[in-house]
């Protein structure tokens, strides 16, 4: 019995599906986007499974000390480089050794190494940084000098006001020495024309004030200020704790003369808020000057010299060194 051939098959398409072990492919997700963090999060795993990573500063660090390291090595100590360096082999054929200087030998500070190399790393002239280095130096020296020239000022102000200061407690001692001598040579006077008030306790003077020599005007100036101040002071107590009609027996003449219950009118006093022009012109002057006019006053009216401290029988004045208080040291 005829056997009938099967018709060739024509490929997959001719085949039955097998719905029962096909295989469904999951839908893949669209890739997320990664942040900032995340990013940083995996570099950070991915440089610890490769080790650490250094970081720019650290390499930075490593290069300039091997460059370092590089430059400071001298090419004569490295068998290597003196082998196959071309420069080092010719110097050597014209009769170079390792550690001796070229040229002439009588020369004992001629250079042994080659001139070091300077790294320039910036992006100025080759000439920039000894300008800098030029225009920080004038600086500096300026800085100084105005620094010197500022304290020299100080200490110059300084000596002068402390000068100034001795030549016034000077004046102020001159000018009641020339009160004093003044009213004892009064009143010697006064006793030589047989006065009856020779009492040498002070008192408030009824002489006005522009009749005073202007050479201690000043002085008593001062004291009778200080004079009306406390009696004003003492009237305005005295004011406030009795009344004005209270009369005491018993008060004497200074305490009638505080409280105003006297009229006795002291001219002087009343000159206090007159204006004196003389005595402005003369505390206007150097206090040096001052002090000379003061010193000489007293050589020649009374004889005395404010350096030695001592009144002299005659106006020779023999023994006194001189004028000045240089001369008496």
């Amino acid at each position: 019995m005829p056997t009938h051939d099967l018709p060739p098959s024509n490929g997959p398409e001719d085949e039955e599906e097998d719905y029962m072990n096909m295989v469904i492919a999951e839908p893949t997700k669209p890739r997320e986007k990664e942040t900032y963090t995340q990013r940083r999060l995996r570099k950070e795993r991915e440089a610890e499974a490769r080790g650490r990573v250094k970081s720019k500063a650290e390499q930075a660090a490593d290069e300039a000390a091997a460059r370092e390291a590089a430059l400071s090595r001298s090419l004569f100590r490295d068998p290597a480089t003196t082998s196959t360096n071309k420069g080092l082999a010719m110097m050597a054929k014209m009769g170079f050794k390792p550690g001796v200087a070229l040229g002439s030998k009588d020369n004992p500070g001629a250079r042994t190494e080659p001139i070091a190399i300077s790294m320039k790393e910036d992006r100025g002239g080759i000439g920039l940084d000894s300008e800098k280095k030029r225009k920080f130096r004038e600086e500096v020296e300026k800085e100084g000098k105005r620094v010197k020239a500022v304290e020299g000022e100080y200490r110059e102000r300084l000596r002068k006001d402390i000068e100034k200061v001795r030549l016034e407690g000077q004046v102020g001692a001159a000018m009641r020495v020339a009160e004093r001598l003044d009213a004892e040579m009064e009143e010697e006077s006064a006793e030589k024309l047989g006065a009856e008030d020779g009492s040498t306790k002070r008192k408030i003077s009824t002489v006005p004030l522009k009749h005073i020599n202007v050479l201690w005007r000043g002085v008593v100036r001062k004291r009778e200020e200080k004079e009306r101040d406390r009696r004003m002071r003492y009237d305005l107590q005295q004011s406030l704790s009795r009344l004005p009609s209270y009369d005491d027996a018993d008060e004497d003449r200074d305490d009638r003369k505080a409280l105003g219950k006297d009229h006795i009118q002291h001219t002087l006093v009343e000159d206090l808020d007159e204006e004196d022009p003389e005595l402005d012109e003369f505390n206007a002057l150097d206090p040096a000057d001052r002090l000379e006019k003061l010193v000489r006053y007293l050589r020649e009216e009374c004889n005395y010299c404010f350096w030695c401290k001592y009144t002299y029988p005659d106006k020779e004045m023999e023994g006194c060194p001189g004028l000045n208080e240089e001369e008496h040291d």
